[in-house]
């Protein structure tokens, strides 16, 4: 097992690796900017390194500074968290080299699946259904342009690499297509260093459902159950939940299957996630897989029993899982819902709700400064219920014992999206929040 690993992440996620990692006993490093100085992660690790200024080209992402701060205080492993160089084969590859552990998949796994047009290529040899759309990964605009006036409209811009909704939009005709190529290619290279961009038939009245897979280096691959995330916007997840209260047993099983045969056609190891569009007619489609531990990783943690992260670094130092698919029981409802800032500033006040089955992953604490350099979401509550509406009263409870003052919130809407007739009933798709709010388009 590793002695020293470093957390090359911030916010709620470097907080989460750390206390993993502290009780397993693992020495911990933690990086942070210039504009996190003051950051809680770096104030719980055993050592904390400054990366750079606050632009995260500058800091989070820099490769060269991460490598260097893991060599110069004797980590052994990097433990990427999510975002920023998590799925990043250039990165896994340099880790490699350095002979560092890289706690995800290896460089050549992370080429195969975060690459999306190369996922899309092995789910269709593997049997999986796929989204029509390209082949490759597109960097011209122009000859992009050729090939979605072939594919048809409307259709989905997506980075080739990266996820979190980042680097993708909708468009619903030829006239709308260079445009929004661009702007997506742009937000693409700004958060993932990468401009390669691919297209797909954008399928309107879905859920979006995922697996969450575990695989060792012996070939040993299991499926934790499926969490349901169609309750987002702009791509951008807002509350999800598992299991999802849409799937008939056989379905659920179907989903499983496809995840771990795909898996194990790419020789995957550590944690991923296979994503999926669950259409009314039930037949479902491949959309990517995230070789990443995932934001609302806590939901399924919740209702398996197994922690993600420990998991992940037992993984990456060798070990065998020491679960087995028959091992794997889903018990009882979570739900996670992410809080969002809706502006910078400093956090006055805060109290945390706590209770039974109550988990808030967060690192915020009373003084803290919410900068406007870096993603919104600033917590996560986290509930279990012996079912889905045992669940939601509990989440309810839990948003209204949570105090956030100095900053605005999405608090509030979380509630009333709780509170919905449609969500209270489980009938939502990916068009629930558009529909909400007047948005969504015919």
């Amino acid at each position: 097992m590793f002695q020293k690993v470093l957390v090359a992440n911030r916010g709620e996620i470097a907080v989460r690796i750390i206390r993993a990692l502290r009780e397993m006993g693992i020495k911990t490093v933690a990086v942070y900017s210039e504009a996190d100085r003051e950051g809680l992660w770096a104030q719980l690790a055993d050592e904390s390194i400054c990366i750079g200024p606050a632009a995260s080209a500058d800091s989070y992402l820099n490769m060269e500074q991460i490598i260097s701060a893991t060599i110069a205080s004797g980590a052994e492993a990097i433990h990427p968290g999510y975002g920023f160089l998590s799925e990043n084969a250039k990165f896994a590859k340099m880790c490699e080299q350095c002979h560092i552990t890289f706690i995800g998949p290896s460089s050549e796994a992370i080429r195969l699946c975060g690459n999306k047009a190369e996922a899309r290529k092995t789910m269709e040899i593997s049997g999986v259904p796929i989204i029509p759309g390209t082949k490759k990964p597109l960097q011209d605009v122009k000859a992009a342009k050729v090939l979605a006036d072939k594919l048809g409209y409307p259709l989905m811009i997506k980075a080739a690499f990266g996820g979190g909704g980042k680097g993708m939009r909708i468009v619903e005709n030829a006239e709308e297509f260079e445009q929004n190529f661009l702007t997506a290619q742009r937000e693409a290279e700004k958060s993932f260093k990468d401009a390669s961009m691919y297209l797909e038939r954008y399928i309107r009245r879905a859920r979006h459902i995922e697996v969450q897979l575990l695989a060792d280096k012996w070939g040993n691959v299991v499926q934790l159950g499926e969490r349901d995330c169609s309750v987002q916007r702009h791509h951008q997840k807002l509350l999800e939940e598992a299991p999802c209260p849409a799937l008939s047993k056989e379905l659920r099983r179907e989903l499983g299957e496809a995840a771990v045969r795909a898996a194990k056609a790419v020789g995957y190891e550590n944690a991923g996630t296979m994503e999926f569009l669950y259409c009314e007619d039930g037949s479902f489609y491949f959309m990517e897989m995230n070789t990443r531990i995932q934001v609302e990783h806590p939901v399924t943690e919740m209702v398996t029993g197994v922690d993600l992260i420990k998991a992940q670094v037992r993984v990456a130092a060798g070990e065998k899982l020491s679960v087995g698919q028959e091992d794997i029981l889903v018990k009882g409802h979570a739900i996670e819902c992410r809080i969002n800032a809706t502006c910078p500033g400093t956090v006055t006040q805060i109290h945390l709700p706590s209770g039974h089955q109550i988990r808030v992953d967060t690192a915020l604490y009373q003084g803290c400064v919410i900068s406007p350099y870096y993603d919104s979401m600033i917590a996560k509550v986290i509930v279990h219920g012996c079912d889905r509406e045992e669940a939601i009263q509990k989440m309810c409870s839990a948003l209204g014992e949570l105090i956030i003052e100095g900053i605005n919130t999405n608090l509030e809407e979380q509630y009333q999206i709780l509170m919905d007739e449609r969500f209270l009933s489980g009938q939502v798709d990916t068009y629930f929040i558009m529909e909400r709010e007047g948005t969504a388009q015919c």
